[in-house]
């Protein structure tokens, strides 16, 4: 087979061509990679494992999964790896897995050399591979060409059930999978028909865009650095999908080189990526909202996997090099047009605009769509445009942990860690005034604006008026000591954004007197 011409000379024109004559597989030597998978299936269906290892019973297949390149449908051609997803019958939950994954390699380790089909087609057992999870690998050959197949075997818990519904899984699947506690992607086999049908039903133009990034990655990334942590091709699946949803609004026609040009500018921009996506996931239930708010507050490049909300599959990573080697491919001929310019990529935020609703006491919220890396600033110009807000404002947020943060406006929301939509308190104040929280024994907080120089009562009249609880039921203290009606707030040394913390007193009552 003749070897591929660089992709660095190929003008950014013929991109379309370089694609369909190298990188796009023929048919026939698709079949027959396929055809000594098929080989790998049957034996995997048609065997009962026998337990060991505190596996007291027969282990039967449920199902087999085709996944990555083959299975989505962008695999590159003379890319022969196919990796399988092993649905089994021992497995009745992810804790049970966990405990059992390493035991289930080994029995089908053993099998492998008992059937005469794969033996047929030069098995070679490499052993079990080290990853997230664990698998175990080999090599077959094809009988027209001789050619070595990797294949990889992954062992998983059914977590969905029989089918894989089109509508979202049931929120509880998700809540076990977040009560489990595994390390992060060890469960995402579970959810492997999910990642498949995220890619496979994509249009063939961003199947092409797919290839072409890979493409890229294998040759001028990973065989470059070959001994470097870098990040799966999922990850750069996952990115290549992103950037077309958002630049193209999910245009099925759309130029190649723009697309390869603005995955080159997302990726030398990784710490500033968040992405995710909320159609088998969502906020509604408590449990699941908290694992993802707190997926985005991590460390950046964030990119969530749409069927696992437990995994980064960007994370521990060297996306330095990554973002060097998409430097270096941005200066070359396939992002350069035919007059000799820079190919323009596609308008791509590094993260999705979010829905903010701004909380004003006495008026109605007002929602509006931000992007996290907006300063405060603009968003302080957009409540004033909207409300028409006449003194100084004051902005702030509830962190997980309960307390209270004022956003400044030099910052963005994404300095705070906020990528999803989000609830923010809006104060207005005068120049001599500042913010204080009141936060009473159960955790709800509201602000207040109060005047240094101004007694105590002066906010208990505040929150009569506006939490309804009378000023003489009211107890307010801070780091402590109670403060007291007729004292100042400067005299105990209260400054701006300080907590104050709210409780209700007894009054005693004078008993009536019966003449």
């Amino acid at each position: 087979m003749a070897l591929s011409p660089e992709l660095y000379g190929t003008p950014a024109s013929r991109l379309d061509s370089f694609v369909a004559q190298w990188l796009q597989p023929n048919r026939e030597w698709k079949e027959e990679v396929l055809e000594a998978v098929r080989s790998v299936e049957q034996f995997l269906r048609a065997e009962t494992f026998q337990g060991e290892d505190g596996l007291d019973q027969e282990v039967q297949v449920l199902k087999v999964v085709k996944v990555g390149s083959f299975g989505n449908g962008t695999v590159l051609r003379s890319s022969a790896e196919v990796e399988l997803v092993v649905f089994l019958s021992c497995f009745h939950s992810f804790q049970q897995e966990a405990k059992h994954h390493q035991a289930v390699l080994r029995m089908i380790w053993k099998k492998l050399w008992t059937c005469q089909d794969l033996l047929a087609l030069g098995l070679e057992v490499l052993g079990v591979l080290q990853g997230v999870p664990d698998a175990l690998t080999f090599t077959i050959q094809t009988r027209g060409t001789a050619e070595p197949v990797t294949v990889t075997i992954v062992p998983a818990y059914r977590a969905l059930g029989p089918s894989v519904p089109n509508s979202q899984p049931h929120p509880e699947v998700y809540v076990s999978l977040i009560k489990a506690n595994g390390y992060p992607g060890n469960f995402s086999p579970s959810f492997c028909e999910l990642q498949r049908n995220f890619v496979k039903h994509r249009p063939t133009k961003l199947k092409s865009l797919l290839r072409l990034v890979k493409h890229w990655y294998l040759q001028y990334v990973r065989a470059k650095c070959p001994r470097a942590m870098l990040p799966p091709l999922y990850a750069l699946e996952l990115l290549t999908i992103y950037a077309w949803e958002m630049g193209t609004l999910e245009d099925e026609s759309f130029r190649l080189d723009e697309g390869l040009t603005t995955v080159m500018e997302l990726l030398q921009e990784y710490e500033l990526l968040c992405i995710y996506w909320t159609r088998q996931y969502t906020f509604e239930n408590p449990i699941i909202e908290d694992c993802v708010r707190k997926q985005l507050q991590r460390e950046r490049p964030i990119i969530l996997d749409p069927a696992d909300p437990t995994h980064n599959v960007a994370e521990g990573y060297r996306w330095d090099i990554v973002a060097e080697r998409a430097r270096q491919c941005l200066k070359q001929d396939c992002c350069y047009d035919s007059q000799g310019n820079p190919v323009s990529g596609w308008n791509v935020k590094r993260a999705r605009d979010i829905e903010v609703t701004v909380e004003q006491w006495g008026y109605p919220d007002l929602i509006l769509s931000v992007n996290p890396y907006e300063p405060i600033r603009k968003v302080k110009e957009k409540i004033r445009r909207r409300q028409g807000c006449s003194g100084m404002q004051r902005l702030s947020f509830q962190k997980p942990n309960g307390e209270w943060q004022l956003l400044s406006s030099r910052s963005s929301l994404a300095y705070f860690g906020i990528f999803s939509n989000t609830c923010i308190s809006l104060l207005e104040t005068i120049a001599s005034e500042i913010q204080v929280f009141v936060k009473n024994l159960g955790g709800e907080s509201h602000a207040y604006a109060i005047d240094p120089k101004t007694f105590i009562l002066s906010l208990k009249q505040q929150i009569e008026d506006k939490q309804g609880m009378l000023r003489n039921q009211q107890q307010l203290e801070f780091r402590g000591q109670v403060l007291q009606d007729w004292s100042t707030f400067g005299s105990y040394g209260i400054e701006d954004s300080d907590t104050l913390i709210l409780s209700q007193r007894n009054v005693r009552r004078v008993p009536f007197l019966h003449s």
